[in-house]
């Protein structure tokens, strides 16, 4: 029997419940660490995890028996576990739901990588929602203001 072969890169892109500032600084760093954790034992390959305190940025190999949708829930069940059942958070943390995801070649890897890793350079400009507005046109994904943000 032949094997399979891929290379498939994703980038994960959601917020925090109603885009709140829960992702402090203090344990920031330890639950994007987590986050990786989480993607290792879902067999997939964390390339970077980072974001501010309001929205987190994903970018895995993905191998093609597992659906990004069953990844993303996963990611957000445990972490948000993770943060509440450590008190983490002075609040109850929870995600958005949904989220966006975006494909890359092989070639891109490095300068997605980059964009993700300097996160606070980009948001001392520009917010969240201007940021995944500009995703979604860049990909050319049809949406409705209406649904974009809770």
């Amino acid at each position: 029997m032949a094997n399979t072969f891929s290379q498939i890169y994703v980038h994960i892109i959601f917020s925090t419940k109603g885009r709140n500032k829960l992702i402090l600084a203090s344990f920031r760093d330890e639950l994007f660490k987590y986050i990786a954790g989480i993607i290792k034992r879902k067999g997939q390959t964390p390339l970077a995890v980072n974001g501010t305190a309001d929205h987190l940025h994903i970018f895995t190999g993905m191998k093609p028996e597992k659906a990004i949708s069953d990844l993303v829930r996963d990611v957000k069940h445990f972490s948000t576990l993770f943060v509440n059942e450590r008190k983490l958070s002075r609040v109850k943390f929870s995600w958005q739901e949904g989220y966006a995801v975006f494909t890359y070649s092989h070639s891109q890897v490095n300068s997605v990588i980059n964009y993700i890793i300097n996160q606070g350079k980009h948001h001392k400009v520009k917010s969240f929602q201007d940021e995944y507005r500009e995703f979604m046109e860049r990909f050319n994904v049809n949406y409705d203001e209406k649904y974009l943000f809770e």
